[in-house]
């Protein structure tokens, strides 16, 4: 399993990567791709609306189960993954590169400070899994 060093990443299986001016890049992690299974549709809000720390930003089908994808970060969707529409097998291919869903602006660094990193995220899948 795939867990990214540099990346931030929450109890509900989302990373969040710091990409400049208070943006943040937001996706589901391997664990959570592969939970799912066979990603067959992405829906994400729109680009312009606005989040507050745990909001969902989208939902994503898989063969299995619907399951909503929850910011972490309060602030403004600047930009979807609009390839996610017509692909959204990306999320089970790439879900660290071309599977991101999100970029929200207007994060602030305390909202990130409450995350986990790539060990403490690695040790609470390891604690989930029991």
């Amino acid at each position: 399993m795939e867990i990214p060093e540099g990346l931030f990443y929450t109890k509900d299986h989302e990373w969040v990567e710091p990409v400049g001016d208070g943006k943040i890049r937001l996706g589901i992690t391997d664990y959570a791709q592969h939970e799912l299974g066979d990603v067959v549709y992405v829906d994400l809000r729109p680009e312009g609306t606005a989040v507050r720390k745990g909001d969902p930003v989208g939902t994503v089908e898989s063969v299995k189960a619907v399951s909503d994808v929850y910011t972490p970060v309060s602030g403004v969707i600047a930009r979807t993954n609009g390839e996610l529409e017509a692909s959204p097998e990306l999320v089970n291919s790439d879900c660290y590169g071309k599977g991101w869903m999100v970029v929200i602006e207007g994060a602030v660094k305390a909202d990130l400070d409450l995350l986990m990193d790539a060990a403490s995220y690695r040790a609470h899948i390891k604690k989930e899994a029991k």
